[in-house]
Formats: C-alpha cells, structure tokens, sequence
C-alpha cells in the first residue's frame, strides 16, 4: 500500500524526470503539440454536446450509441483541423481506442459537470513539464505520448 501511495502521490525528482525523457526519447515540441491535439479535442466535445441533464425541458437523455457517435463526429474533425495545418494523426489505432475510453470514463458517463468541465485544465498540467510529476503522472503522459506519436504520420525533429 504504501508503494502505491508513492507512486500516485511522491513527486519525482529532477534526475528521474530527465531519466525519464531520455530514456522514453521525449521531444518536447512534439509534448506541446499532442497537447494542443487534447485540448482542440476538449474543446470541441465541450461546444457541441448536447447531453447535459441540466435544464433540458424535453427531458431527452443520449444514448451510449448518440455519446460515441458524438465523440466519432469529434474526433474525425480534430484530425480534419490538424490535417490542414499539415499534421496527419491516422484516425485509428492505440491512440483513439486510448482516448475514446478515457473521454468516455471522464467525460460522457460523469455525472459532475465540474468535473467534466476540469477535462482541459488535467492535461495541460499532465503535457506541463514545468510541473512536479508523480510516476503515475508520468505513465499516463508516456502511454498518451507514445499512443499518439506512432499515429502521427509527420516528423517535426
């Protein structure tokens, strides 16, 4: 119990975070990039939901189809928007099952709109590396980064 309680709470020290980026080949232009990825995906979820309870007069709940078609909708314009600026995400692989999952754990089956609406501020601190990392915060942005980069089909180095 107590190495659990580290691994999600002790941050790391400055030799284990650089450890980490070299041995995990971290560019962290590609970081900030995968980021703007995250919070454009966010950010489009957020403006065009229409599955909030809250003050719905016709009392019409979305179904587990209507939520994935939504985040499908999403997810396939993200990639349009990138793709134009010359950033081409493939639009399946480890990367979308990742994501579909976690946004469909987060976001569409929580109840609490704050914690929804908390989405985009939890990974601009998991993409900030002037931050303390925890080695739970560092496996998270390891498996995103890593998901994301074997799916990109441009090299910015």
């Amino acid at each position: 119990m107590e190495n659990f309680f580290s691994y999600i709470s002790k941050p790391v020290n400055s030799d284990e975070f650089e450890f980490w980026v070299d041995s995990n080949n971290i560019c962290f232009i590609k970081l900030e990039l995968y980021k703007d990825f995250m919070i454009s995906l966010l950010n489009l979820i957020y403006e065009t939901y229409l599955g909030e309870e809250e003050g719905n007069e016709t009392n019409i709940r979305l179904t587990e189809e209507d939520n994935l078609k939504h985040f499908e909708w999403c997810w396939k314009k993200t990639l349009e928007s990138f793709r134009k600026e010359k950033i081409i995400f493939e639009p399946d692989g480890d990367h979308y099952d990742f994501i579909k999952g976690f946004l469909y754990e987060t976001f569409y089956l929580q109840k609490s709109k704050e914690i929804k609406m908390s989405l985009i501020k939890f990974f601009e601190e998991v993409f900030n590396i002037e931050t303390m990392f925890t080695k739970s915060d560092l496996d998270l942005l390891t498996t995103l980064y890593k998901t994301l980069e074997k799916n990109m089909k441009v090299n910015l180095q």
